[in-house]
This record gives structure tokens, C-alpha cells and sequence, in this order.
């Protein structure tokens, strides 16, 4: 129902957009076939008795990256632009990816094809996943507002879809999880690398990957009794109305109720997302927080920004190489200080979390 001309037969981008923001050229790849092939390859990784084909990252690179502010709205945020504009320049900068094949959607743009809207955010996606190939790394980052909505084919363990909004959510409606792995990852295939950074609300899970993994290299298990939690995620809300924040209160409110009434549901949950949601191809995203969690429009430095986009870029350029375990546990630890926020790390497929993050 939200498919769109601008998804089949888009016209070709335009120059720079505001504010120095790095947009892909008229001519560039933005919506086309590409028009080189991966020059790199896959190597295989032996994880539980099966061998593993991984990129080495090694082939093209091409990234997303979208950015929603909700300008002049009572959602307004102000750090997600700058998210865009700080990831992407750590990419283009430090890991080889070129401005022309990568795309930007905010909502602080002129030209209405670069607007993330319901309708080019799809757009966008297909044209990142097209014509992929065994090394290519490909790179999405989403920094916006993140909700939930009713899970309605029963492969989510508190029975609730995490959501993306896009700037025109009122109108064309959320994005879920569901279709963001249908956009994102069952196109791919084995031997492609997609790295997804999801900073926002209730993003733990976003991309409906069927692995999610603890800092010790263990993945976690989604546990069929949710009251205890569910008791804290309650007394925290509670706390936020008492301290004057209505609207934490209220989503707080509404996830404990969730999380009571989810029951029995994860079991089967859980099944089902490994067998539908699960790939081949070499998934890795990092979200910034649990999908029962807020995440936190932060200053920094004095920039408004994305905490756990801030805490990737900053342990990524202080360290030479990083196992993932490594990884995941000091994005933790640079947050832990300030924000109640629990970064999480999912993929969709078994992985050694003990294997270098390359990108």
C-alpha cells in the first residue's frame, strides 16, 4: 500500500543539500544498477559444526544513512542530522567509503527525493541492497524516533513489531521491523556484509535479525517469563511522572503492560523469527538500546547528538582493530555512566563474536 513511482522510476539526485551535507551527485549510482561489481570476496568461518561464508569487506562499499529532526513538531529531536553528518564522515574519511555511493535522507533538505519520507526511505533501501555482490559492504544508519505497533504474524515475543518513523509516519504509517528485513536483509546474498546502526527507540530488534548477543560472545535467550522486568520497566515509569516526564511515564507504562502480557508468546517467537528472518548473507547491526527502552538525544561536546551513535564512532576511532565482543562491551561501558540505554548487538546468522569487526 506505500509503494511509490519514486520506488520504481525515480528521477536522478541533485547537488549538495544544506548545512554541507554531502549528497550523491547527478549521475551517481542513487536509485541505478550499479555499474561496478564487487572486487573482493568471502572467506568461510567454521561456527558450530557449519561453515560460514563472511565478506571480507573488501569489494564496494555503499551506505544509507537517514536522519530525521521532526522539525517544527512536538516530537522534534535535534541530534539525528548531526548523527548522519558525523558517522558519514567517519566512513568517508576513515573506511573507504566514497560520497557518491552513499545516499543521505533528512528532513532538512531542499530537494524532495532526499526527503525520508515512507516512500524514499523503500526507495532508498532497494537501491542500497541492488546488485550486491560476494565482499561488497554495505552500511545503514537510521537516527530518529523508534516505536512499536501490533505484531500480526506472531514472531514477536512480547507480541508488539519495533517500528522506524518516517517523517511522514502520520500519513503514510510506521515502518516496521518486518519490512525493514524484508527490505534490508533477505535481499542479500551470502558473502555480502550489511552493518546496520539503529539509534533510536526500541531499536533492540529492529531489523528483525534472529540472533542477538551478550558481551561474553553468548546469545541471549528470550525468556518466556518477562514479570520481573516488566516490574522495573513499571517502577520506572512510575518515577518519570513523579519527576515531571510524561511522556517516558507513558511509554513506560505502556512496554510493562507488554511485557506482562507477553507470557508464553517467546518461545514460539523466537522460533519463528529463526526460520523466516534468519540469512545467509554476513547481517551484523547495532541498536541503541532493548527493544523495551528508550534511547537518549544526548549533548555532547556541546552538539546534540545520538548517545550510542556518539559512543560507536568514538570507540571505533580509538582503536586500531576491535574483536565484537570488545566492541559491544565498550559502547556499553561509555554509556553505562549516564544513560539507563543497553546498546544491543543482533545478526542473522550463528557468528564467533570473538572474529575482528571489518567494515
Amino acid at each position: 500500500p506505500h509503494d511509490s513511482q519514486a520506488y520504481n522510476n525515480p528521477p536522478p539526485p541533485q547537488g549538495p543539500g544544506p548545512h554541507g551535507m554531502h549528497i550523491a551527485p547527478p549521475g551517481s549510482q542513487f536509485y541505478a544498477d550499479p555499474n561496478q561489481s564487487g572486487n573482493g570476496g568471502m572467506y568461510s568461518q567454521e561456527i558450530g559444526g557449519y561453515q560460514m561464508s563472511l565478506s571480507n569487506c573488501r569489494g564496494r562499499k555503499k551506505a544509507l544513512f537517514i536522519g530525521i529532526n521532526y522539525f517544527n513538531t512536538d516530537a522534534e529531536l535535534k541530534g539525528c542530522i548531526n548523527d548522519v553528518k558525523n558517522i558519514s564522515s567517519f566512513l568517508i574519511e576513515r573506511k573507504g567509503f566514497k560520497q557518491s555511493d552513499c545516499v543521505f535522507l533528512t528532513d532538512d533538505q531542499q530537494d524532495p527525493k532526499f526527503i525520508p519520507t515512507y516512500a524514499n526511505i523503500q526507495a532508498a533501501c532497494n537501491w542500497l541492497v541492488k546488485g550486491a555482490n560476494p565482499g561488497d559492504s554495505l552500511f545503514v544508519h537510521y537516527s530518529g524516533h523508534g516505536g512499536t505497533q501490533k505484531d500480526t504474524n506472531g514472531d514477536e515475543a512480547d507480541g508488539f513489531d519495533e517500528t522506524i518513523l518516517p517523517i511522514d509516519y502520520k500519513e503514510a504509517g510506521q515502518i516496521p521491523d518486518d519490512l525493514l528485513n524484508e527490505w534490508l536483509v533477505q535481499p542479500l546474498p551470502q558473502g555480502v556484509r550489511l552493518t546496520a546502526v539503529f539509534d533510536s527507540c526500541h531499536s533492540g530488534t529492529v531489523l528483525d535479525l534472529p540472533y542477538t548477543y551478550n558481551c561474553d560472545g553468548s546469545i541471549q535467550v528470550i525468556t518466556s517469563d518477562n514479570r520481573k522486568e516488566a516490574a522495573m520497566t513499571l517502577l520506572n515509569a512510575g518515577m518519570s511522572f513523579q519527576q515531571g516526564d510524561s511522556m517516558k511515564a507513558l511509554q513506560g507504562l505502556v512496554q510493562g503492560f507488554k511485557m506482562f502480557t507477553s507470557g508464553g508468546q517467546a518461545n514460539e517467537a523466537d522460533k519463528l523469527t529463526k526460520e523466516t528472518k534468519g540469512t545467509t548473507a554476513d547481517v551484523v547491526m547495532f541498536s541503541g538500546c532493548r527493544d523495551d527502552q528508550t534511547s537518549a538525544d544526548a549533548q555532547i561536546n556541546n552538539q546534540a547528538t545520538g548517545a550510542m551513535s556518539h559512543a560507536l564512532i568514538e570507540v571505533l576511532t580509538n582503536s586500531q582493530s576491535l574483536v565484537y565482543t570488545e566492541l559491544l562491551f565498550s559502547i556499553r561501558d561509555i554509556l553505562k555512566s549516564k544513560y539507563k540505554q543497553i546498546p544491543q548487538m543482533s545478526t542473522g546468522r550463528p557468528m564467533d563474536m570473538n572474529t575482528e569487526f571489518i567494515i
